[in-house]
């Protein structure tokens, strides 16, 4: 183990020596791969030039929808007669732009969408009136929960990444504005501290202002008061080290889930003096999000980390479940009042959209051929933890050839979902392997708990168990993830590298020791500790993959890659890791794009990222492309 950080010149990325070295690594890399990408790109393409949809909400006049095609990203409406018009394409603004996200307000006449150049978290959001077709405002920065008091009266909260806080508090920390006629003032969270995250929403039934306060992914309080009078919002919900989240405010209560217990999530109704009662107990499964109709509390939950409803009335008596085939995910739960409206994916289902009023209807999909089988089971961690995976591949397949994939952390539960890249390699009768690592929530808050802080270790025990379960059954095997899932695949490749015939470690965070000296990493503390307190540095540095680099060992094929534009996970973090392993005479590559954040890039970024990401993939194991 080494703590010194010979590399750390390369945090500066405007330094010409970064700029060399990204250049010289991705020439690497392409000779490397040579003409493979370009064979698998037109694989990839095929299922990138299916539309996706990534988000929806219904409006009183329609629906909004933003989406997805080959070239970009786009907010169509759909309005009551099923008449489609395309608002705003993100080509509108060039063509390394994203659309990363909309609201809007709920009669429909203005529409809010952030943008941004390379999928950078900083962007602009822009204000349209639905009448007339014009900008009425815009917004730069880390800007969301947009909240309307009327057309040009509004509230958001901004994120305060690099300069403090009006009110003189360090980043990374949040604040609510009320916004009129382009004059703003603060209005709440004065004070709060660094690393506190708020949310604000309205209530679909009254005009109530719900406020979340969360501190990391480990404890939240929530305020509730008169929408338009910021100085009666009070204290609804508090309970020290306890995850909560706000439903709505419907027939004089507040509906919050909570965490606690046995972290399995409830339901309780909250007064505004304080009267309290439980509307939805623990099931025997994890609650992950819910939303309320005029008639239903609508609840999502996970069975093994597949995406179930359960209906209940609004007094809490269960009506009945609503289950979904394959094994899939529910995503983009939303509700205006009068109905619900979700997404719902699956390793080969692009989408299902749905609706829900007084039954459940299809309202459009997209599904590819059924010609794979899902495959789900349990290894035991070395805990005696039982570890859910699933395992997908074409019928017939004969190779065994794994591609396995993990995250577990930040109380994000990895489930089912449909990705270009994975149909390809399953096609080329590669095994594909989705991990359910300690650190989300598949299992509850307990199982977050479990994977955080000092017992990071769990998580990593995890996915190594998952792996030699596959390499005892004969598999080759690459091992792949993405921010803290690059951590992941970072820490285990460097604990147990004999596992592995290769590693795929993307946009990452791979040095804690200074992760918090990084852009937002500070944020991150309540998840991983802090670097800077003696007895946190002592369980970090015990797996930081930067400092766990050793000179006598052989390190599988690996290849990092990150964006010059992430500003959420800083590339040095890839830079310094590829730049240590090197030293040491390592098979590492590094890939660096110069139009991609953190958060999305360009359709035909992603396409070539991607290409290069299989490519990668099929050399390690060896895979050849069928005919």
């Amino acid at each position: 183990m080494s703590i010194d950080d010979p590399f750390i010149w390369m945090e500066n990325v405007k330094d010409e020596k970064v700029s060399r070295f990204v250049e010289e690594e991705n020439k690497r890399l392409r000779e490397f791969l040579g003409d493979l990408p370009k064979k698998l790109y037109s694989e990839i393409e095929k299922y990138y030039n299916l539309k996706q949809i990534i988000y929806i909400q219904p409006v009183e006049t329609g629906y909004f929808v933003l989406e997805r095609d080959r070239n970009s990203y786009n907010i169509v409406f759909i309005d009551k007669n099923g008449e489609k018009e395309k608002i705003v394409s993100s080509l509108e603004f060039g063509k390394d732009y994203i659309i990363q996200y909309f609201i809007a307000k709920e009669d429909g006449s203005v529409l809010a969408y952030s943008y941004s150049y390379g999928g950078a978290d900083v962007g602009k959001v822009r204000f349209i009136d639905m009448s007339s077709r014009e900008m009425i405002d815009e917004l730069e920065g880390s800007i969301w929960s947009i909240v309307w008091l009327d057309k040009n009266k509004y509230y958001y909260v901004r994120f305060f990444r690099k300069e403090k806080t009006p009110d003189g508090v360090n980043p990374p920390a949040t604040r609510i504005f009320l916004r009129q006629n382009e004059l703003e003032e603060m209005i709440f969270g004065h004070g709060l501290g660094t690393a506190y995250f708020l949310s604000l929403q309205k209530s679909n039934f009254t005009e109530k202002a719900i406020v979340t306060s969360s501190y990391g992914w480990k404890e939240s309080t929530i305020y509730g008061g008169n929408l338009g009078e910021p100085d009666s919002w009070k204290i609804i919900f508090e309970n020290k080290g306890v995850p909560a989240h706000p439903i709505d405010f419907i027939q004089k209560e507040y509906l919050i889930a909570i965490y606690d217990k046995n972290g399995l999530g409830r339901i309780i109704a909250k007064r505004e003096d304080g009267e309290e009662r439980e509307v939805i107990g623990e099931w025997d499964y994890p609650l992950q999000d819910a939303t309320v109709t005029e008639r239903y509390l609508i609840v999502h939950y996970l069975v093994d980390a597949s995406s179930i409803l359960r209906i209940y009335d609004l007094g809490g008596r269960f009506i009945r479940d609503i289950k979904f085939t394959p094994s899939g995910s529910i995503r983009v739960l939303f509700s205006n009042g009068k109905e619900a409206v979700f997404k719902y994916e699956s390793f080969w289902i692009p989408y299902r959209i749905y609706r829900l009023k007084d039954d459940l209807e299809l309202i459009d999909k997209l599904e590819l051929e059924k010609n794979y089988i899902v495959k789900e089971g349990f290894v035991e961690s070395n805990d005696g933890t039982n570890i859910h995976y699933f395992e997908v591949k074409r019928k017939n397949a004969r190779d065994k050839k794994a591609l396995i994939y993990g995250y577990g952390g930040f109380r994000i539960s990895i489930t089912p979902s449909f990705s270009p890249v994975i149909i390809p390699f399953l096609d080329n009768d590669g095994t594909y392997v989705v991990a359910n690592l300690r650190g989300g929530l598949e299992y509850g808050e307990k199982w977050h708990i479990a994977g955080m802080r000092e017992n990071k270790q769990n998580v990593f025990n995890d996915f190594i168990s998952v792996i030699q379960h596959y390499k005892e059954s004969g598999y080759m095997i690459v091992a792949m993830g993405r921010s803290n899932g690059g951590l992941l695949v970072g820490a285990t490749m460097t604990q147990r590298p004999d596992l592995l015939d290769g590693a795929v470690i993307g946009y990452p965070v791979l040095d804690m020791l200074r992760f918090h000296k990084l852009y937002i990493g500070a944020a991150w503390i309540p998840e991983y500790g802090n670097p800077d307190d003696p007895k946190d540095r002592e369980f970090l540095i015990r797996y930081s993959p930067y400092h766990n680099i050793r000179k006598d060992v052989e390190y599988p094929l690996t290849l990092v890659y990150t964006g010059l534009y992430d500003d959420r996970v800083h590339p040095a973090h890839a830079f310094k890791f590829v730049a240590r392993l090197k030293d040491i005479g390592a098979s590492v590559y590094l890939r660096t794009e110069t139009t991609s954040g953190h958060a999305g890039a360009a359709p035909e970024v992603r396409l070539r990222e991607n290409s290069d990401i299989l490519a990668f993939v099929y050399k390690a194991l060896k895979l050849n492309i069928q005919k």
